[in-house]
């Protein structure tokens, strides 16, 4: 069975920022750590930079104890997001990285959108540079993925696929992190065969459907207006009750295994295979252990079976 990760995203960015709390972020990260946890997914957008920070200050001597994953691409200004993939940037930003998770090496760097000013192989060709220069060891690629940016007709990874093929012309790809869940596998349809084929990892972002999937939200309950599920398809106090049948069919299942239902997703996620690695969120200790222990649950077939036969999501897209 393989590993669950740690995305560091909720400890300093976007979800319920008036809960955000260092210290408590510091042990959620040790909690995860000690519990088996080696993956830890960041990005310098976050904060901006701050979760950067926080990683660093969490891994001040423990760092041969983490694989330490990062992005660069994406700049936040006052209510906007851009891309910047130009290559000196790219050299500036991963020196910056550097300096705040206060290490000598990124294990896996990652773009976490092309820039479309920019080819994106010299984009990619920049970050190849440095994993020559001993900075970065190994690159990855965050899946486009937008509902918003697919043509009509195509397939929800068309677009990352295109980048993929492209910029594998370059420098190998190491990882793909895209969304993948219970109520979200679309990445089984064409994105996760791409990877098995070439021996490439898959990041699975948002396994626990942004936090759905572990029937702790309630309809109607209401969010942070800073937070995105504010303004999410799945998240008004319609889709939320609407889907409240998902979340049952993973509570029985957790209970014939003395599990939780996010363990349940969880494991669901790592049996697509070995070279998936799903990557959820924590901002508090338990969790982050409650996560981890993923790993130890084996599904039965009829489990398996029984979240296939589970109803597709729905979403005010729908």
């Amino acid at each position: 069975m393989g590993a669950v990760g740690l995305g560091c995203m909720p400890m300093s960015w976007a979800y319920s920022t008036s809960q955000q709390r260092g210290d408590r972020s510091l042990r959620t990260v040790h909690a995860a750590l000690d519990a088996g946890v080696q993956l830890l997914d960041t990005a310098d957008m976050y904060g901006p930079f701050t979760n950067e920070l926080l990683v660093g200050r969490a891994l001040k001597g423990r760092r041969s104890d983490a694989f330490l994953s990062t992005k660069c691409g994406l700049l936040v200004g006052d209510q906007h997001i851009v891309a910047n993939g130009r290559p000196g940037y790219v050299r500036r930003a991963c020196d910056a990285s550097l300096r705040r998770l206060q290490t000598d090496v990124i294990d896996l760097y990652q773009l976490h959108r092309a820039d479309p000013e920019v080819p994106v192989e010299e984009t990619w060709g920049a970050m190849a540079d440095l994993v020559t220069a001993g900075k970065v060891r190994s690159l990855g690629l965050c899946a486009v993925g937008a509902r918003a940016e697919r043509r009509p007709g195509s397939r929800m990874h068309d677009g990352t696929i295109r980048q993929l093929e492209r910029v594998q012309q370059v420098f190998p790809v190491s990882a793909v992190e895209a969304e993948l869940s219970v109520w979200s596998p679309e990445a089984l349809d064409q994105l996760l065969p791409w990877c098995t084929a070439r021996g490439v990892g898959l990041l699975a972002a948002m396994p626990l459907g942004n936090g759905y999937l572990t029937g702790t939200l309630k309809p109607g309950q209401g969010f942070e207006p800073d937070d995105p599920r504010a303004r999410h398809p799945r998240f008004t106090a319609e889709m939320m009750a609407a889907n409240q049948p998902v979340v049952a069919g993973l509570r029985r299942i957790a209970e014939r295994h003395g599990a939780t239902p996010a363990q349940v997703a969880l494991a669901w996620v790592l049996r697509q295979g070995r070279h998936v690695v799903p990557v959820p969120g924590a901002k508090q200790e338990r969790w982050a252990v409650e996560n981890a222990g993923a790993a130890d649950l084996v599904l039965t077939d009829r489990d398996v079976a029984e979240i296939a036969g589970l109803p597709r999501a729905r979403g005010s897209w729908d």
